[in-house]
């Protein structure tokens, strides 16, 4: 199961500073929800996964932290685990 938490904006958490951040667009959307994303080590990887999550219907920004292999996605509508599973594998990666 993918470990999902909605939080009201990812820069209102205290203490959190993406290593390497690749913003797509705004990330003050409705709905933001972050995912574990296994395989990542550079920023090659991390422009990939933002590419294709930002393709998705409604994705307004993605933020990729490669040290906790996490991804930040902001989107105007609660996406579906299937469709970010799917970018992320379009990507070559490993949704958590």
């Amino acid at each position: 199961m993918t470990e999902i938490e909605i939080t009201p904006k990812p820069t209102d958490v205290p203490g959190t500073s993406p290593v390497t951040a690749v913003s797509a667009a705004d990330l003050t959307a409705p709905v933001v929800a972050v995912y574990s994303v296994y395989g990542m080590s550079c920023g090659h990887c991390a422009g990939a996964v933002t590419r294709e999550l930002s393709a998705i219907e409604g994705v307004t920004g993605v933020q990729v932290d490669l040290e906790a292999k996490k991804v930040t996605v902001g989107s105007d509508r609660q996406l579906s685990d299937d469709e970010v599973r799917a970018a992320v594998d379009e990507a070559g990666y490993e949704l958590g």
